[in-house]
């Protein structure tokens, strides 16, 4: 049996999944038909929450619908390390959080913070079109 990719994925993933669809929820899709082992963690979750009721005004209850999905097809991991790597945007650290409790191998986010550090202790940090392309054996978008 083939090991499944280890993937985290930022909260802006998730956001634009839900509320936009494209290529975010190609994502969302590839991890509910398990491909991918896509781990989440309590601070993605409430920030997926939040900014679902505060920046685009879902309601509570569809925001935690939401929540509950998300938790259906993906692995939650509680991390033990608290990191500050991303002085930019110290939110972007919780996703890296995740990526090391987890075990992953990727990272996949559209943030520029990120998205500038390029890896983390190994994990690489892709935007949501180049990890698809590299699953599928392409090497991705230039």
């Amino acid at each position: 049996m083939v090991a499944r990719v280890a993937v985290t994925a930022d909260t802006n993933v998730y956001v634009s999944a839900l509320h936009f669809g494209g290529t975010p929820r190609r994502l969302l899709e590839v991890a509910r038909g398990g491909l991918v082992d896509l781990a989440v963690s309590d601070a993605i979750l409430d920030e997926l929450d939040r900014v679902l009721r505060d920046k685009f005004g879902w309601t509570s209850q569809r925001a935690g619908e939401a929540r509950e999905a998300v938790g259906a097809f993906t692995r939650h991991v509680t991390p033990d390390r608290r990191l500050s790597v991303v002085a930019d945007d110290p939110d972007d650290d919780r996703i890296l959080e995740c990526a090391v409790a987890a075990g992953a191998q990727f990272v996949v986010s559209g943030d520029r913070h990120l998205l500038r550090l390029g890896a983390f202790e190994g994990i690489s940090i892709l935007t949501v079109a180049e990890f698809l392309a590299q699953l599928a054996g392409g090497p991705g978008p230039s």
